[in-house]
C-alpha cells in the first residue's frame, strides 16, 4: 500500500467493493485530472502522495490502475451503487 488508504492496484472484479466505496472521491479526482489533461506525475503526487521520480514504475501502475477502475465505475460500476442492496 502507498499509505494507510491505497493499494498498488484497486480490485478488478465485476462488483463494487468496499475499497471502491472508500475511494469514490479518489476516482472522481482522477477522472477530473484526466479530463483536464493533467500530467500523471503531478496527479500521482497530489492524490496518492507519491514521488513519481523515486519509483516511476510503481507510481505509474498505481495511477493507471486506479484511473482504469474509475473509468469502469463510470461505465458499469455505477449501476451497483443505485441498485437495491441485498440484506
Amino acid at each position: 500500500m502507498t499509505g494507510p488508504d491505497f493499494e498498488d492496484r484497486p480490485p478488478d472484479g465485476l462488483r463494487i467493493t468496499s475499497y471502491d466505496e472508500r475511494h469514490l472521491a479518489t476516482y472522481i479526482r482522477l477522472l477530473d485530472a484526466d479530463s483536464e489533461g493533467a500530467d500523471w506525475r503531478d496527479v500521482v503526487a497530489v492524490i496518492f502522495g507519491l514521488d513519481p521520480d523515486r519509483d516511476p514504475e510503481r507510481a505509474r501502475t498505481i495511477h493507471d490502475s486506479h484511473l482504469a477502475r474509475a473509468r469502469w465505475m463510470t461505465e458499469i460500476g455505477y449501476r451497483y451503487l443505485v441498485e437495491p442492496r441485498l440484506q
